[in-house]
């Protein structure tokens, strides 16, 4: 039975008004998928209906999710496996609504696993109108024979990293390079002095910003280890004062956790605290990811730990082709930033980094001078990357004005 949103977003497409189907099944899914509505909205002169699968920062912007997109935040084989009798029926409710509205491009945010059985079943069942991957998965980080199968169940992909469209070239993909949408976010820097000032921390304390994931898979296993590390890090440095950034989603599990701390600690869920919390901190502990660049935007030095299912590391251990999981040691080929995966994520080798860079000022600053190479590298000049997104969208539609042929010929 049609929804009444489905109802409206079809009417709408009679009166040749632009419909854009989205999913995006995780935290920085939704946050790109944000970022790319408001950009869409402000290139097209006319209306634009929304549909699909978001979280909040998607529902700003107009959308009614189909359902909750938390319930496709997968990671790691353990996690889709014990989902999968769940998949179908969310799949299934995804691609009815795509084809009963026809929307005239569907946008599959992140969530690689999960929105590659969308692309496929989308195909299957002929949908016809152009589907689009936003972020590559890491093909060249691990199990590049994924690429084929990208190249069958998707029309384009937009990519963070300029050195991934190259890698499309040999199955005739169109990929565009966009630049990475967190770069967009160096305005939201700064308000450290007034974030001490607001939560009574003392201007000479050690304010440790520990950042555990947004995943409730991240934060079974991270926050027991992170949890140690600042147990060990407390003897060490007296002053010591821990913010933790996080989610709705994830938001009571830790809090849990962070309430048996021996330290003065402070939980934050709001976007801006989270960016004050970042310029008001010395140093920063966090699970891989999005967030590693953030803080190099925000200029914070830092200490990457990374630990997952021991079914999920023994799978992945085989298919990894790259030295490092953080972005910057990647883009740098050397270990900028300390990372420490799997068996070597470990209280006391973290807090001996941490201390480090606590306590040499030499380690500090080379650190933050690599950092900011690394964001400079990221940047394209002269356009925000959801915009850079959200006109090769536009083109992809064959919305007037934004006419060149982005997408792969049949």
């Amino acid at each position: 039975m049609a929804s009444q949103d489905s109802t409206n977003i079809a009417r709408s497409q009679q009166d040749n008004k632009l419909t854009i189907m989205l999913v995006a099944g995780e935290a920085s899914g939704d946050f790109l998928g944000g970022q790319l509505m408001t950009a869409l909205q402000s290139l097209h002169d006319g209306e634009i209906f929304f549909s699909g699968v978001g979280g909040p920062a998607m529902t700003r912007q107009g959308l009614s999710s189909l359902f909750d997109f938390d319930q496709i935040a997968l990671m790691g084989i353990s996690q889709i496996i014990r989902n999968v009798p769940y998949n179908p029926k969310r799949i299934r409710i995804i691609c009815d609504h795509a084809l009963e509205t026809q929307p005239d491009v569907v946008v599959l945010i992140d969530s690689s696993e999960f929105n590659q059985w969308v692309a496929e079943q989308l195909k299957n069942r002929k949908f016809l109108k152009p589907i689009v991957k936003f972020v590559s998965p890491q093909v060249w980080g691990s199990r590049p024979n994924r690429i084929f199968k990208i190249a069958s169940a998707y029309d384009h992909v937009l990519t963070l990293l300029p050195f991934e469209p190259e890698y499309y070239q040999k199955v005739s993909l169109p990929a565009t390079y966009v630049g990475h949408p967190v770069t967009e976010r160096i305005a939201e820097t700064g308000g450290g002095p007034s974030f001490r000032k607001k939560h009574g921390i003392p201007e000479d304390a050690t304010l440790v910003c520990v950042l555990p994931g947004s995943r409730r898979s991240e934060i079974k296993y991270m926050m027991p280890v992170f949890s140690q590390t600042i147990e060990v890090l407390t003897e060490r440095i007296p002053s010591l004062v821990a913010v933790v950034p996080t989610l709705p989603s994830v938001h009571d599990r830790v809090a849990s956790v962070v309430e048996t701390w021996p330290v003065e600690s402070l939980v934050v869920m709001d976007e801006r605290e989270k960016f004050a919390a970042f310029d008001a901190s010395t140093v920063a502990l966090a699970a891989s990811g999005t967030v590693s660049l953030e803080l190099a935007i925000a200029r914070v030095p830092m200490v990457i730990g990374y630990k997952i299912g021991w079914l999920s590391a023994l799978v992945y251990r085989r298919l990894l082709l790259v030295r490092y999981i953080t972005l910057a040691n990647l883009i740098l080929g050397r270990e900028v930033v300390p990372e420490f995966v799997q068996e070597k994520c470990q209280a006391q080798p973290i807090a001996d980094e941490l201390e480090r860079l606590l306590r040499d000022d030499d380690a500090r600053r080379t650190q933050l001078a690599l950092l900011d190479t690394v964001v400079k590298e990221l940047l394209v000049e002269g356009e925000k990357p959801s915009v850079r997104a959200a006109k090769t969208l536009l083109e992809i539609a064959g919305v007037e004005g934004f006419d060149r042929c982005v997408r792969r010929q049949s």
